[in-house]
């Protein structure tokens, strides 16, 4: 495998992980009220967050995880009880309307402080482990140890590839404005609460995925894997 080869593949699987499109919804309803710089400035700070974060354990790999004696297993588990709670709050019906009231109380002139106290908000667990997930950390990991046999070009290849991304996703909640205006109020919500449906068996897939890897013959391989060939 070339080095364009790699950067093809390790984007690929980065952005199916992140999902930016699918996260669209969610970043609408939780900026509902908004003004579009408050808007674009809070997208900016998750986007470099994301870069930021992803970039840590590209170049730290496992090792932060093993000098707290956490393994992968434990932390899929976990993404998976925070995500879980957070799809019980998007079927709710007030999931929306919570957000929104937040947003109007916020003064519009102030898009700085708007965008400060959202990214505090919304920073977990949107940004970590909704955009952020176990998945998408081991695909940095694994592509890590793969960019080392290029060398120093590899390493520099991968952190470009981590920059295209948190663009993608960038730009993707620039746009999420216009495609509110698309849905409306009712098809935003309609969108968050089957997306907080999907989280929720997303969730529990994480869940028997971590509890599959961290024993021995308690989960059924089928159900941890079942799509695998």
């Amino acid at each position: 495998m070339g080095l364009g080869e790699f950067a093809v593949n390790f984007f690929i699987a980065l952005i199916a992980l992140l999902d930016p499109i699918g996260n669209v919804p969610v970043f609408a309803a939780a900026t509902s009220g908004a003004t579009g710089k408050g808007r674009r400035t809070l997208a900016t700070y998750l986007a470099l967050f994301l870069f930021a974060f992803l970039a840590f354990f590209y170049f730290s790999g496992l090792g932060l995880l093993e000098f707290f004696g956490i393994g992968l297993p434990a932390f899929r588990i976990a993404g998976g009880i925070l995500l879980l709670l957070l799809g019980l709050e998007m079927v709710r019906e007030n999931f929306t309307a919570a957000f929104a009231d937040a947003a109007s109380e916020e003064d519009p002139s102030d898009y700085r402080g708007y965008a400060r106290r959202g990214f505090e908000r919304l920073v977990v667990p949107f940004g970590m482990p909704l955009l952020i997930g176990p998945g998408a950390i081991s695909a940095v990991i694994i592509f890590a140890g793969e960019a080392e046999q290029y060398g120093p070009a590899g390493t520099a290849m991968g952190i470009g590839v981590l920059a295209v991304a948190a663009l993608t996703i960038l730009l993707c909640l620039f746009l999420t404005g216009p495609i509110s205006r698309l849905l409306g109020k009712i098809g935003v919500a309609l969108v968050v609460r089957v997306l907080g449906l999907i989280l929720c068996a997303l969730a529990i897939q994480f869940i028997i995925i971590g509890l599959g890897e961290a024993t021995t013959g308690f989960i059924d391989a089928e159900a941890a894997n079942p799509y695998a060939h």
